[in-house]
């Protein structure tokens, strides 16, 4: 409403109209305090804060970029759109890339990593960086799906050069749509800055006379948007903290299941608690266990090895490379035949896993309901 008083929905400029309010800074604000990063720049989209990432990290034309099997399609979109080559690599049971399949993956023209911290929680961050750091790659991080993970101690997003966090509707906080790239490097956060509005230096208080030190595109985030993301950032650690302890109880109703396997948490008190994640004895009985618990009405079951947009076996036009216009990929030719990929850690782990959406505002009386019925269907078909 605030936003709605003064008539700027717009991030920049109209300072004597705008009564002080600048959303975008204060949401901005927030996640650096919340991240301890040394910068923040709201952007549309989680998507658009990942073509941010790579391209304040200096990701472009013709660089391969180490991408896992298993994260939303932007992830891939934006290197393909930002003229880099995409490499899969296999993701381990922590549902994100593997170490030594990255190493295994790496050509001479490797430029960088871009890691995805899956279904709100970090990586096995140690060995990956070890393999960053002995070949001189640029790391990038896709946390769309973390915000609120941490890995001992440090917030993800802060380990690369660049890290970016979705506020889509579906996240654990959301703006509707919009995303925050964050950087503790001043230079990459000036390009971001520029990129992500055409180019504006954002110098001085008369846009129409600021320079354009760099060329780039409209990833703006209104002040519509930001005042909603900036409402969730207040109450971000509060549904962690409920996430957090929901999952606790669903886990206890199922751990003692023969059979029944959890996905491994590098550090389990980083853990966002934005799903519960069950690896079932193989990928029959796993779609055996979805018809159970959505049967059971249990909410927020998620197959992701038949998703359309989150797990490679779907993504036809990326195998293809099907595109509205010629891409640099079409160009230079891919580093794999993508129709062709041996990812066999990716087959098995995704196709036994089960994902359970974790709800913040359940009462207990539903979070227990919801761990019986979890229970309930997870033994009828792990006998």
């Amino acid at each position: 409403m605030e936003v709605l008083e003064t008539g700027i929905l717009f991030r920049y400029g109209h300072d004597d109209q705008r009564r002080g309010r600048w959303k975008a800074r204060e949401m901005e604000e927030l996640v650096k305090d919340y991240t301890g990063a040394s910068h923040a720049l709201a952007v549309s989209s989680g998507s658009t804060a990942v073509a941010c990432a790579l391209a304040a990290a200096g990701i472009g034309h013709g660089d391969e970029v180490i991408v896992p099997p298993f994260t939303y399609l932007a992830t891939i979109e934006a290197v393909l759109l930002t003229g880099g080559l995409p490499v899969f690599a296999d993701i381990d049971d922590t549902l994100c890339l593997d170490a030594e399949s990255i190493r295994a993956a790496l050509s001479p023209n490797t430029k960088a990593v871009l890691l995805v911290h899956m279904c709100g929680a970090a990586a096995d961050m140690d060995p990956i960086l070890e393999v960053c750091r002995e070949r001189d790659l640029v790391l990038i991080e896709d946390a769309g799906q973390a915000l609120g993970a941490w890995y001992h101690g440090r917030s993800v997003g802060r380990f690369g050069a660049t890290g970016a966090f979705s506020f889509d509707f579906f996240k654990i906080t959301t703006a509707g749509e919009g995303g925050v790239l964050i950087t503790d490097d001043e230079t990459r956060y000036g390009l971001a800055d520029s990129y992500a509005d055409h180019g504006h230096d954002h110098i001085g208080t008369n846009r129409g006379m600021e320079q354009h030190p760099i060329l780039g595109f409209n990833y703006r985030i209104s002040e519509l948007h930001a005042a909603v993301g900036l409402a969730q950032m207040r109450k971000l650690e509060s549904i962690r903290t409920a996430k957090r302890a929901n999952k606790a109880v669903l886990r206890a109703a199922v751990e003692d299941l023969p059979g029944l396997g959890f996905r491994r948490m590098p550090d389990p008190e980083g853990d966002s608690g934005t799903f519960l994640n069950l690896l079932l004895p193989d990928s029959g009985t796993a779609q055996r266990g979805v018809e159970a618990l959505r049967a059971a009405g249990v909410p927020g079951v998620n197959y992701w090895f038949t998703n359309m947009y989150h797990f490679i076996n779907q993504w036809d036009h990326v195998k293809n490379l099907d595109a509205a216009a010629p891409l640099a990929i079409h160009s230079l030719g891919a580093p794999q035949d993508y129709r062709a990929l041996e990812l066999p850690q990716a087959q098995d782990v995704i196709g036994r896993l089960i994902s359970v959406g974790i709800g913040c505002s359940w009462e207990p009386d539903t979070t227990e309901r919801i761990g019986g019925d979890l229970r309930s269907a997870l033994a009828s078909v792990l006998g």
